[in-house]
Protein backbone atom coordinates (compact mmCIF):
# COMPACT_ATOMS: atom_id res chain seq x y z
CA UNK A 1 0.00 0.00 0.00
CA UNK A 2 0.83 3.72 -0.84
CA UNK A 3 1.61 5.57 2.08
CA UNK A 4 -0.24 8.30 3.50
CA UNK A 5 1.39 11.75 3.75
CA UNK A 6 0.43 11.94 7.31
CA UNK A 7 2.36 8.80 8.47
CA UNK A 8 5.40 11.12 9.38
CA UNK A 9 7.23 7.95 11.11
CA UNK A 10 7.05 5.58 8.59
CA UNK A 11 7.63 8.05 5.51
CA UNK A 12 10.57 9.69 7.70
CA UNK A 13 11.99 6.06 7.56
CA UNK A 14 11.54 5.32 4.18
CA UNK A 15 13.14 8.94 2.74
CA UNK A 16 15.76 9.09 4.84
CA UNK A 17 18.51 7.61 2.78
CA UNK A 18 16.98 8.92 -0.42
CA UNK A 19 16.48 12.65 -1.77
CA UNK A 20 13.26 13.69 -1.68
CA UNK A 21 11.37 15.67 -4.17
CA UNK A 22 8.27 16.99 -3.88
CA UNK A 23 5.40 17.49 -6.74
CA UNK A 24 2.50 19.34 -7.24
CA UNK A 25 -0.06 18.38 -9.79
CA UNK A 26 0.95 14.61 -9.80
CA UNK A 27 -1.91 12.92 -10.82
CA UNK A 28 -1.67 13.18 -14.51
CA UNK A 29 0.81 14.79 -17.46
CA UNK A 30 4.27 16.36 -16.58
CA UNK A 31 3.44 15.72 -12.95
CA UNK A 32 3.00 12.11 -12.83
CA UNK A 33 5.67 11.52 -15.63
CA UNK A 34 8.35 13.69 -13.02
CA UNK A 35 6.95 10.84 -10.23
CA UNK A 36 7.34 7.99 -13.01
CA UNK A 37 11.36 8.49 -13.23
CA UNK A 38 12.46 10.05 -9.59
CA UNK A 39 10.80 7.06 -8.82
CA UNK A 40 12.55 4.92 -11.14
CA UNK A 41 15.74 6.60 -10.16
CA UNK A 42 15.55 5.77 -6.75
CA UNK A 43 14.30 9.12 -4.99
CA UNK A 44 11.68 9.69 -2.13
CA UNK A 45 8.68 11.38 -4.20
CA UNK A 46 6.05 12.87 -2.29
CA UNK A 47 2.89 13.05 -5.32
CA UNK A 48 0.58 15.84 -4.72
CA UNK A 49 -3.10 15.72 -6.04
CA UNK A 50 -6.35 17.61 -5.62
CA UNK A 51 -8.30 14.45 -5.26
CA UNK A 52 -5.48 11.36 -4.13
CA UNK A 53 -8.67 8.92 -4.43
CA UNK A 54 -9.02 9.35 -8.10
CA UNK A 55 -5.13 9.01 -8.68
CA UNK A 56 -5.02 5.66 -9.94
CA UNK A 57 -2.06 5.99 -12.05
CA UNK A 58 -0.10 7.05 -9.23
CA UNK A 59 -1.50 4.48 -6.67
CA UNK A 60 0.31 1.96 -9.22
CA UNK A 61 4.23 3.89 -8.28
CA UNK A 62 5.98 3.54 -5.49
CA UNK A 63 5.38 7.01 -3.93
CA UNK A 64 3.73 8.60 -1.28
CA UNK A 65 0.74 10.42 -1.98
CA UNK A 66 -1.06 13.87 -0.85
CA UNK A 67 -3.72 15.94 -0.91
CA UNK A 68 -3.19 19.49 -1.94
CA UNK A 69 -5.40 22.61 -4.10
CA UNK A 70 -2.88 24.66 -4.62
CA UNK A 71 -5.54 27.42 -4.78
CA UNK A 72 -6.83 26.78 -1.62
CA UNK A 73 -4.63 28.29 1.44
CA UNK A 74 -6.04 26.04 3.90
CA UNK A 75 -4.70 22.53 2.11
CA UNK A 76 -1.68 24.29 1.62
CA UNK A 77 -0.91 24.73 5.30
CA UNK A 78 -2.65 20.91 5.77
CA UNK A 79 0.39 19.82 3.34
CA UNK A 80 2.94 22.31 5.43
CA UNK A 81 2.16 20.59 8.69
CA UNK A 82 1.74 16.96 7.50
CA UNK A 83 5.28 17.29 6.57
CA UNK A 84 6.48 19.11 9.55
CA UNK A 85 10.12 18.08 10.70
CA UNK A 86 11.31 16.45 7.13
CA UNK A 87 13.50 17.84 4.73
CA UNK A 88 12.83 18.23 1.28
CA UNK A 89 15.06 18.61 -1.16
CA UNK A 90 13.76 19.88 -5.02
CA UNK A 91 10.00 21.15 -5.06
CA UNK A 92 8.61 21.33 -8.52
CA UNK A 93 5.53 23.52 -8.69
CA UNK A 94 3.97 21.91 -12.04
CA UNK A 95 0.65 21.80 -11.05
CA UNK A 96 -1.48 24.59 -13.55
CA UNK A 97 -4.30 25.34 -15.37
CA UNK A 98 -4.91 26.72 -19.23
CA UNK A 99 -7.94 28.22 -20.05
CA UNK A 100 -8.38 28.37 -23.72
CA UNK A 101 -9.39 32.14 -23.69
CA UNK A 102 -9.56 34.05 -27.08
CA UNK A 103 -8.90 38.07 -27.31
CA UNK A 104 -9.53 40.84 -24.58
CA UNK A 105 -13.15 40.72 -25.56
CA UNK A 106 -13.93 37.45 -24.71
CA UNK A 107 -12.03 36.96 -21.45
CA UNK A 108 -13.99 35.36 -18.56
CA UNK A 109 -13.02 37.18 -15.85
CA UNK A 110 -13.68 34.20 -13.31
CA UNK A 111 -11.11 31.56 -15.48
CA UNK A 112 -8.38 34.94 -15.46
CA UNK A 113 -8.37 35.58 -11.89
CA UNK A 114 -9.02 31.51 -11.31
CA UNK A 115 -5.32 31.40 -13.93
CA UNK A 116 -3.49 33.83 -11.95
CA UNK A 117 -4.64 31.97 -8.45
CA UNK A 118 -3.69 28.81 -9.42
CA UNK A 119 -0.17 29.57 -12.23
CA UNK A 120 0.88 32.18 -10.39
CA UNK A 121 -0.12 32.73 -6.42
CA UNK A 122 -0.20 28.58 -5.79
CA UNK A 123 3.72 28.19 -6.52
CA UNK A 124 4.09 31.43 -4.09
CA UNK A 125 1.49 29.65 -1.50
CA UNK A 126 3.61 26.12 -1.73
CA UNK A 127 7.39 27.33 -1.59
CA UNK A 128 6.82 29.56 1.60
CA UNK A 129 4.68 26.85 3.32
CA UNK A 130 7.48 24.14 2.61
CA UNK A 131 10.38 26.50 3.48
CA UNK A 132 11.31 25.14 6.63
CA UNK A 133 11.40 21.60 4.32
CA UNK A 134 13.55 22.90 2.05
CA UNK A 135 15.68 24.71 4.73
CA UNK A 136 16.39 21.19 5.93
CA UNK A 137 18.29 19.89 2.71
CA UNK A 138 21.73 20.42 1.50
CA UNK A 139 20.39 20.00 -2.01
CA UNK A 140 17.72 23.23 -1.96
CA UNK A 141 16.03 23.20 -4.97
CA UNK A 142 13.09 24.70 -5.99
CA UNK A 143 12.12 24.60 -9.56
CA UNK A 144 8.61 26.28 -11.10
CA UNK A 145 7.78 24.60 -14.27
CA UNK A 146 7.01 27.97 -16.73
CA UNK A 147 6.05 28.46 -20.41
CA UNK A 148 7.54 29.49 -23.13
CA UNK A 149 4.64 31.57 -23.54
CA UNK A 150 5.46 33.67 -20.30
CA UNK A 151 8.66 35.44 -22.09
CA UNK A 152 8.21 38.94 -22.67
CA UNK A 153 11.26 38.77 -25.13
CA UNK A 154 9.49 35.93 -26.93
CA UNK A 155 5.84 37.56 -27.49
CA UNK A 156 4.34 37.59 -30.89
CA UNK A 157 1.42 36.61 -32.29
CA UNK A 158 -1.53 34.84 -30.10
CA UNK A 159 -3.47 35.80 -27.17
CA UNK A 160 -4.04 33.37 -23.80
CA UNK A 161 -3.95 36.84 -21.47
CA UNK A 162 -4.23 35.21 -18.31
CA UNK A 163 -2.22 32.24 -19.20
CA UNK A 164 0.75 34.13 -20.48
CA UNK A 165 0.88 37.02 -17.82
CA UNK A 166 0.28 34.03 -14.87
CA UNK A 167 3.58 32.59 -16.36
CA UNK A 168 5.25 35.72 -16.81
CA UNK A 169 4.59 36.55 -12.98
CA UNK A 170 5.30 32.99 -12.43
CA UNK A 171 9.08 33.71 -13.70
CA UNK A 172 9.25 37.42 -12.22
CA UNK A 173 8.72 35.13 -8.53
CA UNK A 174 11.56 33.02 -9.44
CA UNK A 175 13.87 35.63 -9.79
CA UNK A 176 12.81 37.81 -6.56
CA UNK A 177 13.40 34.74 -5.09
CA UNK A 178 16.85 33.19 -6.23
CA UNK A 179 17.70 36.88 -5.38
CA UNK A 180 16.09 36.84 -1.47
CA UNK A 181 17.29 33.00 -1.19
CA UNK A 182 20.78 32.83 -2.70
CA UNK A 183 22.77 33.42 0.16
CA UNK A 184 21.30 30.65 1.89
CA UNK A 185 22.42 27.86 -0.97
CA UNK A 186 18.88 28.14 -2.70
CA UNK A 187 18.27 27.19 -6.63
CA UNK A 188 16.10 28.76 -7.52
CA UNK A 189 14.86 27.87 -12.08
CA UNK A 190 11.88 28.57 -13.93
CA UNK A 191 11.86 25.88 -16.99
CA UNK A 192 10.02 25.21 -20.11
CA UNK A 193 8.65 21.62 -21.00
CA UNK A 194 8.14 22.59 -24.75
CA UNK A 195 4.86 21.43 -25.89
CA UNK A 196 4.16 18.69 -24.87
CA UNK A 197 1.74 15.53 -25.65
CA UNK A 198 -0.88 15.93 -22.11
CA UNK A 199 -4.13 17.22 -22.14
CA UNK A 200 -3.30 20.52 -21.93
CA UNK A 201 -0.96 20.44 -24.20
CA UNK A 202 -2.78 18.18 -27.20
CA UNK A 203 -2.18 15.29 -29.43
CA UNK A 204 -0.56 17.08 -31.97
CA UNK A 205 2.24 18.24 -29.86
CA UNK A 206 5.49 17.62 -30.83
CA UNK A 207 7.21 16.38 -27.62
CA UNK A 208 6.14 12.84 -25.56
CA UNK A 209 5.76 13.22 -22.09
CA UNK A 210 8.90 11.31 -21.22
CA UNK A 211 11.36 13.48 -23.60
CA UNK A 212 9.47 16.64 -21.98
CA UNK A 213 11.09 15.25 -18.34
CA UNK A 214 13.91 13.42 -18.70
CA UNK A 215 15.47 16.56 -20.30
CA UNK A 216 14.07 19.09 -17.52
CA UNK A 217 15.48 16.82 -15.20
CA UNK A 218 18.91 17.01 -16.59
CA UNK A 219 18.76 20.60 -16.40
CA UNK A 220 17.61 20.04 -12.81
CA UNK A 221 20.28 17.99 -12.28
CA UNK A 222 23.51 20.08 -13.47
CA UNK A 223 22.39 23.80 -12.47
CA UNK A 224 23.54 24.77 -9.24
CA UNK A 225 23.55 27.51 -7.11
CA UNK A 226 25.69 29.50 -9.49
CA UNK A 227 23.12 30.30 -11.78
CA UNK A 228 19.84 30.30 -9.66
CA UNK A 229 17.25 32.91 -10.88
CA UNK A 230 17.51 31.39 -14.32
CA UNK A 231 14.74 30.45 -17.25
CA UNK A 232 15.50 27.27 -19.05
CA UNK A 233 13.84 25.03 -22.06
CA UNK A 234 13.81 21.92 -21.05
CA UNK A 235 16.41 21.16 -23.90
CA UNK A 236 19.21 22.77 -21.55
CA UNK A 237 19.24 25.81 -23.38
CA UNK A 238 18.58 29.65 -21.37
CA UNK A 239 15.48 31.41 -22.41
CA UNK A 240 15.03 35.08 -22.76
CA UNK A 241 12.70 37.16 -19.73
Amino acid sequence: MTPAVGDNHANAAAASSKPTVLITGANRGLGLEFARQYSAEGWHVIATARNPERADQLEALAVEIAPLDVADPASVDALANSLDGRSIDLLINNAGIFPRAGGIEEIDFDDYSRTLTVNTMGPVRVTRALLPNLRASEMKKVVNITSRLGSIALTGNGVFYGYRESKAALNMFTKILANELKPEGFTCLTIHPGWVQTDMGGENANLTPEESISGMREVIATVGPEKTGTYWSYGGEEVPW
